[in-house]
């Protein structure tokens, strides 16, 4: 079952809200030079690599155009409404099941039959704790194939 990667994948936390982009955009936002993209600054369509990291906590990502290859694709962004922050893992699941509701309308693709995974990015304790409530939500290739152009309508 793919949600082994899930799991991994989803221990990324955020705590950091701040940091700038430095990442090239076009006037409509979408990424046109690589770069250094916040965190919390990923927008739906923007294409990034994994973290050079092992920490738990990520702020910032390398973020280039769609047409190099990449890591992942971000299919939704949005606030989770919650009041309390859940256990850790209860925090992954309910990211990762509210990714699962909006996966299929971007892809055209139901999951079960997708060669793409869900990434599933979420505060960590300390980060609701700034009022960070943030669900980034991207797309990968189920083998860690590199991506190229986006994975939107594609029917992976």
């Amino acid at each position: 079952m793919k949600q082994w990667l899930v799991y991994g994948a989803a221990a990324v936390g955020f705590a950091v809200y701040g940091a700038a982009t430095n990442v090239d955009r076009d006037n409509a936002g979408t990424i046109v030079g690589e770069g250094t993209v916040a965190a919390f600054k990923l927008q739906v369509g923007d294409c990034f690599d994994d973290p050079n990291t092992l920490s738990d906590e990520v702020t910032n990502l390398k973020g280039m155009p769609c047409s190099m290859p990449h890591d992942n694709e971000t299919f939704a962004v949005f606030d989770l409404t919650i009041e309390s922050y859940p256990a850790d893992d209860l925090i992954a699941d309910i990211a990762h099941e509210a990714c699962l509701e909006r996966f299929e309308s971007f892809v055209g693709r139901d999951y079960d039959s997708s060669s793409l995974d869900i990434l599933s990015l979420f505060p960590s304790a300390s980060g609701w704790l700034e009022n960070d409530r943030e669900i980034i939500c991207a797309v990968y290739d189920v083998d860690a194939n590199k991506l190229v152009g986006t994975a939107k309508g594609t029917a992976l």
